[in-house]
């Protein structure tokens, strides 16, 4: 008879083995601390959690563990391991500001405030600034960004700051907050990224170019640097070189959500709607319907036959944004291919009937008129065939290459060419924004009013005539009221919120004071 083994002693061998394979929790900590350095917070995640695997308690690496976890915007991955170091036993003000940007991560702003307190500290003001942006206190948030940018402001203060003046179009402000951050860390990848969109955003894209390679050079674990240069390589029309950047991303994290918004991007423009199909299917229950992958989802339901499934969505969309103009012409194409083609016309027209239609709005207007039997259509195929068309045509895209480039000028002189313009409150809005931006600031607010007046509940008509006179250096209650009212109309967009929070910077700032660091 055999003698029978121990399970422990079969077992043994290869437990050996796999002690000696794996490294112990110092070369995790190791690892964890260098992806740190390295700006690789998901991997300075990983390599910590599985460091304390083994040294449970150990302090330093649960501070390393819960700055990853902010970093990478995980509040409940913070606050959890925020419980594990007040466990070890580790108290003090940091603790504290780390419990107050886990509370705002996690939705908590008011939490995040509380926790606070008096704290005076860089980082104490930028969760300041963010919690009350978060509670859309603007001009509380701006007062915490200038005085926390008076005294020593970190690399992260100053990074969102120069986030914010950015959205408000404010690029001599952001340059400013720009300088802070190249005094502090000229090669951190917040620095590049604000510095190659800075640069982008004034139309200087080669050096954006070069900045966004140098980031992707520098920090070749973030996916970053990599969309920027694909969005760059797309702005230039070079559709293959940003799939390419987007490859190199996806290869990264190919399941974050903007690697995945910027390949269907792609996939769309190269007409691959099954692709776009496809990447989308399985969260087509929770897209927002005006979302870029939203849009795209609906528009290749549209291209690969499903118009009813097209026309849901878009409905849904122009609901949630009326001024949106790509909404409204597929819309009305989904209409149309659904065999709606009264409504059709109906929901194209404020594009066809504007000074700036383009052939696209007008070719789809005669469709959808022609098919709907309107006697419109005779009227609307002549002005897409007449000479004077064809002149405005010349003169709006003019007009928009002069703004792009920033000849606010040349912007203004084109404009004036558009025929209509001074009915059409579109190329109104466009000659109150070049007249602003040229010091023109009275001519600039008739222009605005104009607008206002054929628009009154336009987001972006109650918007510009805010702006102007923001601009205009006045922060009066009109000012205020016209800027809250854009904002209130059309909460998601980040411009509105930031110009809102210009204002009331400026309107709280002390006499002759700037607001700039």
């Amino acid at each position: 008879m055999r003698p029978r083994l121990s399970l422990s002693l079969v077992l043994a061998p290869a437990a050996l083995i796999l002690a000696a394979c794996s490294p112990d929790p110092s070369q995790h900590a190791a690892k964890a601390r260098a992806a740190f350095a390295a700006e690789d917070f998901a991997a300075a995640r990983i390599e910590a959690l599985a460091a304390l695997d083994g040294d449970g308690r150990n302090a330093d690496l649960l501070v390393l563990l819960v700055q990853s976890q902010l970093r990478l915007g995980d509040g409940d991955g913070a606050q959890a391991a925020l419980a594990r170091l007040v466990d070890a036993g580790r108290a003090g003000p940091d603790i504290t500001r780390y419990k107050a940007e886990a509370a705002l991560l996690r939705g908590q702003p008011r939490q995040a405030l509380d926790w606070l307190g008096t704290d005076d500290s860089p980082s104490a003001w930028r969760v300041r600034a963010a919690a009350h942006y978060a509670l859309h206190d603007y001009p509380a948030a701006m007062e915490a960004f200038h005085k926390g940018m008076a005294g020593k402001p970190d690399l992260l203060l100053a990074r969102d700051y120069a986030r914010i003046l950015l959205e408000a179009q404010d690029y001599a402000g952001a340059g400013k907050a720009l300088e802070v951050m190249q005094r502090l860390a000229p090669d951190a990848l917040d620095t590049l990224l604000v510095a190659g969109e800075l640069a982008q955003r004034q139309g200087r894209r080669d050096e954006a170019a070069a900045i966004y390679a140098r980031a992707a050079e520098r920090h070749p674990r973030r996916i970053e640097p990599l969309l920027a240069q694909a969005m760059l390589a797309d702005m230039a029309g070079k559709v293959d070189a940003a799939a390419g950047f987007v490859d190199r991303a996806a290869a990264i994290a190919g399941g974050d959500s903007r690697v995945v918004e910027m390949k269907v991007q792609i996939a769309a423009e190269k007409g691959d709607w099954e692709t776009v199909r496809n990447t989308l299917a399985s969260s087509e229950g929770s897209l927002d319907p005006r979302s870029p992958n939203g849009l795209k989802y609906a528009e290749a339901q549209l291209a690969l036959g499903h118009p009813e499934q097209a026309r849901a969505i878009f409905a849904k969309a122009l609901l949630l944004s009326p001024q949106n103009p790509y909404v409204r012409i597929m819309l009305a194409e989904a209409q149309l291919a659904t065999g709606e083609a009264a409504s059709a016309l109906r929901t194209v027209m404020p594009l066809s009937d504007a000074a700036l239609a383009g052939p696209r709005e007008l070719d789809l207007a005669v469709r959808a008129a022609t098919a709907a039997g309107d006697p419109a259509a005779g009227a609307l195929k002549a002005r897409l065939q007449s000479a004077a068309f064809q002149a405005s045509q010349q003169a709006g895209a003019q007009g928009r290459a002069a703004m792009a480039r920033q000849d606010w000028a040349g912007a203004i002189a084109a404009l004036r060419q558009v025929t209509g313009f001074d009915g059409d409150a579109e190329v109104l809005k466009m000659l109150a924004f070049a007249s602003s931006n040229a010091g023109q600031h009275d001519e600039a607010i008739a222009y605005a009013d104009r607008a206002l007046a054929l628009a009154p509940r336009n987001p972006d008509m109650i918007h510009i005539a805010g702006l102007v006179r923001l601009n205009a250096g006045r922060s009066d209650d009109a000012t205020m009221r016209l800027l809250k009212d854009a904002s209130e109309a059309d909460p998601a967009n980040r411009l509105f919120r930031a110009d809102l929070a210009r204002g009331g910077a400026l309107r709280s700032a002390p006499t002759g004071a700037t607001g700039q660091p």
